[in-house]
């Protein structure tokens, strides 16, 4: 008989110990996934007013005010949803766009074609913005610039990202193989972690990435350094052999994640231009007759 008490006592401890890990374990990522975000801050500013106003009403023994705050505590967890709404949904939409669960995949000649034309962004240190679009349509920031419906090809995209283009200035969508639309707007991702060295064209990539589960490609317009946004982070500073290589596993879906991306993604020089590149260079556009 008190073997079996001692069991019972055992196997209760043991589920007791094993929810308080797990429970443990969904405040601490919850608290890394939701910091830094206004909603955040709102969640702190009311947490901070119902504890002093719990504190004041039971030292002063204030039945009125207690009752209230008592009332209002069962709320608490809706107000949560709401002042989060945001962020919980870019979570979900993060889950479901995982690769695993993912139907989306890029042909192997877009990627390819894809990588070609962001080396020559590169060499000719042109800005480029370009979202890809996978399960969660993006047709509502597609609406905000040109629609296109063009076949993909590097010379669509030099020519479209040309810093004398009228279309230059936006995000470019790729939809299945295709360019959907020109000079679109994106949102800007709100992080007040992000490295304030990133401008408003790295920030426009990792927004689309925070409200859907599209990879974007950026050049920066200054440096030539290319990055990779996906899955609400940025990776940077790809040279153009690494980038192939990250781009093609993000897109056809092979060895997805299983690289390190901080060795693949580390600070390199911008090869030189081609012999012959298809758009000239930049000392080259002074005497360019194209106006925007």
């Amino acid at each position: 008989m008190i073997l079996h008490d001692i069991g019972q006592l055992l196997l209760r401890g043991w589920r007791s110990a094993f929810e308080i890990l797990l429970l443990s374990v969904v405040i601490y990522y919850g608290y890394l996934y939701f910091r830094g975000t206004r909603g955040a801050k709102v969640l702190t500013g009311l947490a901070i007013i119902f504890l002093t106003l719990t504190l004041i009403s039971t030292l002063l023994n204030l039945v009125v005010i207690g009752w209230i705050v008592r009332s209002l505590s069962a709320f608490l967890a809706l107000a949560s949803v709401v002042i989060f709404q945001p962020e919980l949904r870019r979570a979900l939409a993060e889950v479901g766009g995982h690769p695993i669960f993912s139907l989306t995949s890029e042909k192997r000649e877009t990627v390819h074609d894809i990588a070609e034309a962001i080396t020559q962004l590169a060499n000719k240190q042109f800005g480029a913005l370009i979202a890809v679009e996978r399960d969660t349509s993006i047709r509502v920031y597609e609406e905000t610039g040109v629609a296109m419906d063009a076949e993909f090809s590097v010379e669509l995209l030099l020519t479209l990202f040309h810093p004398k283009a009228a279309l230059h200035d936006g995000g470019v969508i790729v939809r299945n193989g295709r360019v959907a639309a020109a000079a679109c707007i994106f949102p800007v991702s709100q992080r007040e972690t992000l490295d304030r060295s990133l401008g408003l064209r790295h920030r426009a990539g990792l927004g689309i990435t925070e409200e859907s589960d599209a990879v974007a490609i950026v050049v920066s317009e200054e440096t030539g350094a290319i990055s990779i946004c996906h899955r609400r982070r940025i990776e940077r500073n790809f040279t153009p052999e690494t980038f192939r290589q990250r781009i093609a596993e993000i897109l056809l879906h092979s060895n997805y994640e299983e690289t390190d991306s901080e060795k693949l993604a580390g600070e390199a020089d911008i090869p030189a231009p081609r012999d012959h590149p298809l758009v000239p260079h930049q000392e080259e556009r002074r005497d360019d007759a194209l106006t925007v």
